[in-house]
């Protein structure tokens, strides 16, 4: 049974979780890239993941998707899609078969991204933000999904590095090939172990709202059934539901410190 939720400190004593696998960087068509293909074909279930250059400019477009990463459990290969002038359709014929499962996270901003580089239908994802609830965990990033799943730390350094560099380095490969990897390990965790989906109160769990300030009714107070303001017919202090003192009338004695002829 895994925890709803995992806390950072409980990550940073974990040992750190990388592929250890054999590491493929195809950046050309040809016989590599076939290999690839064929191998991928040959998994029921592989790992999914993109890399995106990032963008550190406000107003700066945002650059397309340079990297597609899809493993097994013993090879992991890195497609660089800027290098590639596109996906080649023998990937795209991967994407779109619902025989392999490609399981990431968020895969469907992922999906859209790649789909800005060919035109595809894609079949056969699995996003493991959307079913991880079924095992009674809440979170969501890879980062703790690993962390709460495997028992693993990963690496997240090179996130924002340049994946339009010439040649990716060695971190770059090993981040890049763990991110698709870890995703594959995960599911096949999950299909191993019993579910205890979460309820609805702790898929959503209700925020406390902030106490409002001093003199200042809640919104929604009962007073209004809607919160705008004081209830029809009430005596608030708006217009026309001002409150007015009732003036009295001269009497013959004044008040103490009030002098005559002070109305």
């Amino acid at each position: 049974m895994y925890k709803l939720t995992i806390l950072p400190e409980e990550i940073q004593v974990m040992p750190l979780g990388s592929f250890e696998g054999e590491i493929k960087v195809i950046d050309r068509p040809g016989i590599e890239l076939l290999g690839a293909v064929l191998y991928l074909r040959s998994q029921k279930i592989i790992g999914f993941d993109t890399e995106t250059r990032p963008t550190f400019s406000p107003g700066q477009r945002p650059h397309k998707v340079a990297l597609l990463q899809l493993s097994g459990g013993g090879k992991a290969y890195l497609f660089r899609i800027n290098k590639l002038q596109g996906i080649p359709k023998m990937l795209t014929s991967l994407l779109s078969s619902p025989r392999i499962l490609k399981v990431g996270a968020a895969v469907h901003d992922d999906i859209r991204a790649l789909q800005k580089w060919a035109s595809f239908k894609s079949k056969g994802f699995v996003d493991l933000q959307k079913i991880a609830w079924e095992w009674g965990i809440r979170d969501m990033s890879v980062k703790k999904l690993a962390a709460n799943i495997l028992g693993v730390r990963i690496s997240k350094t090179q996130q924002l590095s340049n994946w339009e560099a010439d040649k990716l380095s060695h971190p770059q490969q090993l981040y890049a090939a763990t991110d698709a990897w870890i995703c594959r390990e995960m599911y096949c965790a999950l299909l191993s172990s019993e579910k205890h989906p979460l309820t609805p109160e702790e898929r959503n769990p209700i925020q406390p709202q902030a106490a409002a300030p001093s003199g200042t009714p809640p919104q929604g107070d009962k007073c209004s059934p809607d919160g705008q303001g004081p209830a029809k017919g009430g005596r608030g202090r708006g217009h026309h539901g001002r409150n007015r003192r009732r003036r009295r009338k001269p009497s013959g004695q004044k008040p103490s410190g009030q002098q005559p002829g002070s109305n």
